[in-house]
């Protein structure tokens, strides 16, 4: 199941963008793609540490005789692979358990509120419940389908960036993309963040030319965003500690994932880098 990707359909306008950045990834990637097409308000999903209640708002169940019709006719222009999941094991009788061992996963920025709340600056309590139990990265796709055909990724020197970094080289060789690498110097020089990628065995792909590295050291940050491509999926890193609502730590993650209009990849702390 690592190389199949879970998306839950909601059948809307909305749920048809989202669904089409899904087949899109899959295309793009070769991976097959795993469709559920709720019955129930919710469901469950066990972590190692942890079992997330997946709460999903009523547009997900709306008009459920065409549902399959919709998904089946969006996935005809796609040349992907595709599965329809129905669920075996209940905790309760309409509580149905979902696999947690799939490769990716697609979230819009909220599962739990109605898409009219959503709003670029907010990423629902649920969807960061689950990036931070999570092996799998979660995809945040923008609100409107748009193909992607670069790779820009994150790097802070952090372990969180590496989780993010290791991700995006894995795409890249599934793709063929060209992936750039953007770091916001935060009062260090250029050689202590090619010293952590060197620990985590990443800066050779720099050296090689396989990726790019674009360093700022002056500017601000929000200014430097302008020079993410517009056509590009983001490759981010996020870490959780506490209540789910404080997922995200820190001024640059914020930022990224409020201002910038990309999909985005969000990869939690529990990724495996080896």
């Amino acid at each position: 199941m690592k190389h199949q990707f879970f998306h839950v359909f909601r059948n809307t306008p909305f749920g048809r963008e989202t669904f089409m950045h899904s087949a899109y990834f899959c295309q793009r990637t070769g991976l097959s793609l795993v469709v559920y097409i709720p019955k129930h308000p919710q469901f469950l999903m066990y972590f190692d540490r942890s079992i997330v209640t997946v709460d999903l708002d009523r547009a997900f169940l709306r008009s459920p005789e065409t549902a399959r019709e919709h998904a089946e006719e969006i996935l005809s222009t796609f040349d992907v692979e595709y599965t329809f999941y129905e669920p075996t094991r209940f905790a309760a009788s309409t509580l149905p358990e979902i696999p947690t061992t799939y490769g990716y996963m697609c979230c819009p920025r909220s599962i739990s509120d109605l898409s009219t709340k959503i709003g670029m600056g907010y990423i629902g309590p649920r969807v960061r419940n689950i990036i931070k139990h999570a092996e799998f990265p979660v995809l945040i796709p923008s609100t409107v389908y748009k193909e992607w055909k670069n790779l820009s990724c994150f790097f802070g020197g952090s372990v969180n960036s590496v989780h993010a970094m290791t991700c995006a080289l894995r795409l890249q060789e599934r793709t063929g993309l060209p992936l750039r690498v953007f770091t916001q110097a935060e009062g260090k020089g250029k050689e202590t963040y090619q010293q952590a990628m060197t620990e985590a065995g990443l800066f050779g792909t720099i050296e090689s030319g396989q990726a790019s590295w674009d360093f700022f050291e002056k500017g601000d940050f929000r200014e430097n965003l302008y020079s993410i491509p517009h056509d590009a999926l983001v490759i981010v890193g996020a870490y959780g500690h506490g209540l789910a609502k404080e997922l995200f730590f820190g001024s640059k993650m914020e930022t990224i994932q409020s201002i910038l209009p990309n999909s985005l990849l969000i990869v939690g702390p529990n990724y495996p880098t080896g």
